[in-house]
């Protein structure tokens, strides 16, 4: 049984959080964010973006505006030790790769119902450096929630650390583009899964726009 989420929470120790990771980001890099009229004040609303490196999430955290929940892997085998502390200090909803955890589900709905908003990396982790088919969760969330969708394009975290060490200061490029619709098309009958393929194809062709 999926735990109840209500909606913002954890707001102490995420501001916490918030803080301490603008503090880091203001001494380490320059963010260059564009697009900050097509924000919605709100949600209900789902945010998608790019995931290329394990810092993606605290950028977004960064850059956006509103109490962010997060869907994540609940193993991140390629991220250091730290990363999955802050992930469970922050509270992440979990999600087993390859498993379809109504669980995970549940408690997205839940967060959307109320609405927040939720950030979700479609393509399943940051295992590659290029945009890889997104996998079948988003386009089902997207279905049965009816959320509109906030794209995001994020750009220059790769080997963010090893220009620190160099002592250069990393230009980070945010893009937001326009809120839209994912499944205006489909029907109130459960999609298929080539449905949902195409509809994760057109989500990821937005974040590529970016």
């Amino acid at each position: 049984m999926a735990k109840e989420i209500r909606y913002p929470r954890r707001r102490v120790i995420r501001h916490v959080l918030k803080n301490g990771i603008a503090t880091i980001f203001r001494l380490t890099a320059n963010f260059s964010v564009e697009g900050t009229e097509n924000i919605p004040r709100g949600g209900p609303l789902l945010v998608v973006g790019n995931h290329f490196h394990f810092l993606d999430p605290l950028a977004l955290i960064y850059a956006t505006p509103w109490p962010l929940e997060f869907v994540g892997g609940a193993q991140t085998p390629n991220a250091p030790k730290a990363v999955g502390w802050i992930s469970k200090l922050f509270g992440v909803i979990p999600t087993y790769r390859g498993t379809g955890s109504r669980e995970t589900l549940q408690s997205s709905e839940s967060v959307l119902k109320q609405k927040g908003v939720l950030a979700i990396f479609p393509e399943g982790g940051s295992w590659a450096q290029v945009l890889r088919p997104a996998r079948p969760g988003t386009a089902f969330l997207v279905w049965r929630t009816q959320a509109p969708i906030l794209p995001v394009g994020l750009d220059d975290l790769l080997n963010f650390f090893g220009r620190v060490k160099l002592g250069q200061r990393v230009h980070v490029k945010v893009k937001f583009g326009k809120p839209f619709n994912a499944s205006a098309d489909l029907c109130d009958r459960r999609p298929s899964r080539e449905q949902l393929d195409e509809m994760g194809h057109g989500i990821m062709r937005q974040i590529s726009a970016l």
